[in-house]
């Protein structure tokens, strides 16, 4: 029998050592620090049975070890991607859809051109898809050469490598969205400074419904139309005060209104959403927006929304729990090679092929 005791005892022991053992975890790139894992105890824990005598002595009795300690949860994938100072060099690629993917080869818009100026520079988010990239100084140099605005202040588009966000976004994970100021562009270039702390306008009257006509112009809306007219643009998001304005406007084109859609916020800045580049492959689209103006029923059913008094809260109504986050495991695959990859400086290419972001792991 003591035998026996003994022989269990050393299997509990090395059953316990080998529950300890620790594996690769995904934060291991961009030196975030990763989930650690409890150290197992160096003698198994007591048994709960009652303790034996025998020749006088007291002592335990023996049984197999316990599991070890659960591990932490992994890490968010806002913190990894958060961390990301440089786009992955690969071929550009988004992959995955606008609120849950990354993005591969992202290339920078500089932060001042000619007829546009980049805004909070401190987030480091001015990275998108070639395409995206490109459709902006377009838009920035037409509406300055043919609507009177002086240019353009750009907001968020993505991180360097996409994915989620430490703040703000639900979407912009894959460099094909972007937030456009509808505050003018000054006639001089705002200081660093100046880029953090000053504030977008709000077109929005008193009642935080409408837009206010003092405010909200036709030079505005004339933005707004000449964004959504681009092919390659599937939707303008914008206030619902601001697409109920446009929809009174008299003597406009609305051939592309369709894509002009109300949401909720969107009232200091326009959201420019292109469809997937066609070399994307792994690129989730969006159902595209029905014929329809809008005009009508959809957006007066906006209006009323907002216009209902908020909910008041139950007294003793528990609060909902926190949502679970987005871990690396929950984006494409080929999402961690993005995160593996060399760094590149998004800007200054050098010749040459630059590697494929599907790689091993796509499907």
């Amino acid at each position: 029998m003591r035998r026996f005791a003994l022989a269990i005892g050393i299997i509990g022991a090395i059953a316990f050592a080998a529950g300890a053992q620790t594996r690769p975890d995904e934060a291991r790139v961009f030196a975030v620090p990763g989930p650690t894992i409890a150290a197992a105890p160096s003698t198994p824990p007591a048994s709960k049975e009652q303790p034996s005598k025998e020749n006088g002595a007291t002592r335990e009795s023996t049984g197999v070890a316990s599991d070890p300690k659960p591990q932490e949860p992994p890490v968010a994938a806002k913190t990894i991607f958060g961390a990301a100072a440089t786009p992955a060099s690969l071929a550009a690629r988004s992959i995955g859809f606008y609120s849950r993917g990354c993005l591969a080869g992202a290339v920078a818009i500089p932060t001042d051109g000619e007829t546009w100026q980049v805004m909070r520079l401190s987030r480091n988010r001015n990275w998108g898809h070639p395409k995206l990239v490109a459709m902006v100084k377009r838009l920035a140099g037409e509406v300055a050469a043919k609507d009177g605005w002086q240019g353009l202040l750009v907001g968020d588009i993505s991180q360097p490598r996409g994915g989620p966000m430490l703040t703000g976004h639900a979407s912009h994970q894959i460099g094909l969205d972007a937030d456009i100021w509808l505050t003018p562009m000054p006639n001089r270039r705002l200081t660093p400074a100046e880029r953090e702390a000053l504030s977008a306008t709000s077109m929005l009257g008193k009642d935080g419904i409408h837009a206010d006509p003092q405010v909200f112009t036709p030079y505005h809306a004339a933005l707004i139309r000449r964004a959504a007219s681009y092919d390659e643009v599937e939707r303008v998001l914008v206030h619902p005060g601001i697409k109920k304005a446009m929809c009174e406007e008299k003597g406009v084109d609305r051939t592309h209104f369709h894509k002009i859609r109300p949401y909720w916020g969107h009232h200091y800045h326009m959201h420019i959403r292109i469809a997937c580049p066609p070399d994307s492959v792994g690129c989730r689209p969006q159902p595209p927006a029905g014929p329809e103006d809008g005009c009508g029923k959809e957006v007066d059913d906006w209006i009323a929304l907002l216009q209902r008094p908020p909910k008041v809260a139950q007294p003793g109504a528990k609060p909902s729990p926190p949502p679970k986050p987005v871990t690396l495991a929950d984006l494409p695959p080929e999402c961690r090679l993005v995160v593996e990859a060399d760094g590149d400086d998004g800007r200054d290419h050098k010749p040459g092929k630059p590697q494929d972001a599907r790689g091993a792991t796509s499907r």
